[in-house]
């Protein structure tokens, strides 16, 4: 069990810096652990109660033969604490039935939830058609269609393949604009070079465009940023670019993550005015931010529209409801006050390869013209 507590541990140190045969096994291993221990643990609990309900059936059948005090003249024996020899007391082979069936039914349960979320993690994402009413677009722009997706944690967990399925399945929507918001690897360039080309076959009428996410600050930040550009993406960090059809132009705007400040990498840090600085208030904005959190920042800003990754749906239920403490929404479309928010629940996974209750998703985001 020790053992079993470090694998995940391990798992996050070597990860991070190989793509090598043993750290693919043992992140496997691990964060598959980790699944599964969390599903047992919390079906034990739900199953809490049910055993002490079922523990009065655990007892009866045994009774506790009342004590004899002796006899009194002219009578038979005498017992006293009558309460005594009513009471039952557990019997062991009911006992060991019920600890036996309640461990099966969490095995049960556990390695249910566990095994569907991996195969549900592990498949094609699945495409998601939001039309979203953009204040003051221009008719000419109406039927833009961009094409976001996050969080896809490239490692050693998530690659190869499903990677190359994820660009698949982006480019079969036709894109006018890619917006990939945040998230994208979990690990060095060195060792994840060849699984982030992929990204080269994208095909966009405006372009591919990326914000940081939290987990880009967890590496080599710098090199990454440099990187990406080499591959057709167009980094936005605190700045805007215009989008054009017709005549009429949308603002498309991106900013640094929100622990960017805090990274200790030098010059980041989101920074909305700058991103928003002297542009034509009557041109609506699109804007790109990792977390949702950044909404109350748009908002004071006049953004129409924000698209956020961060939260993965909650990944594995109920963890979307621990994120509502940090975060304003989990996933779908949400309104806080002018400015809209969409939060796409990502496309790949963090620590267990699992997910239960959010399928991974690729959003394809419909402008329309009031």
């Amino acid at each position: 069990m020790v053992l079993l507590a470090l694998l995940p541990a391990a798992a996050v140190v070597v990860g991070r810096d190989a793509v090598t045969p043993a750290a693919t096994a043992l992140d496997w291993i691990g964060f598959t652990w980790l699944g599964l221990a969390f599903y047992t643990a919390l079906t034990l609990l739900v199953l809490e109660p049910v055993r002490l309900v079922l523990r009065r059936w655990a007892r009866g059948e045994v009774r506790e033969p009342a004590p004899d005090r002796g006899t009194a003249p002219g009578s038979g024996p005498v017992r006293e604490d009558r309460g005594v020899a009513d009471r039952g007391v557990a019997d062991p082979s009911r006992r060991l039935l019920l600890a036996r069936g309640l461990a099966v039914t969490a095995g049960a349960v556990a390695l249910g939830t566990a095994g569907t979320g991996m195969v549900l993690a592990n498949s094609a994402p699945v495409v998601r058609r939001v039309p979203v009413t953009l204040a003051g677009l221009d008719p000419a722009l109406s039927g833009l269609r961009v094409v976001t997706f996050s969080d896809a944690h490239l490692s050693t967990t998530f690659r190869g393949r499903r990677f190359e399925r994820l660009v698949e399945t982006v480019n079969a929507q036709r894109p006018d604009v890619v917006a990939v918001v945040g998230d994208l690897v979990d690990g060095e360039l060195a060792e994840l070079r060849e699984e982030v080309a992929p990204l080269a076959d994208l095909v966009s009428e405006h372009g591919v465009f990326f914000v940081t996410g939290n987990h880009e600050y967890f590496v080599d930040t710098a090199a990454w940023l440099a990187h990406l550009p080499t591959l057709g993406v167009r980094v936005l960090r605190n700045e805007r670019v215009p989008i054009g059809r017709g005549g009429a132009t949308l603002d498309l705007a991106g900013i640094d993550d929100r622990t960017a400040a805090g990274s200790g990498v030098a010059g980041h840090g989101a920074d909305l005015d700058a991103a928003l600085d002297g542009r034509d208030d009557a041109v609506p904005v699109v804007l790109l931010a990792h977390q949702p959190v950044q909404v109350q920042q748009a908002r004071a800003a006049g953004v129409g529209l924000q698209l956020s990754g961060h939260t993965h749906g909650g990944q594995l239920w109920p963890f979307d409801y621990a994120i509502r403490l940090d975060q304003p929404a989990v996933e779908g479309l949400h309104r806080f006050g002018d400015t809209q928010l969409y939060v796409t629940s990502g496309a790949g996974f963090w620590g267990p390869p699992m997910r239960v209750g959010a399928r991974p998703e690729v959003t394809v985001v419909e402008l329309r013209a009031p």
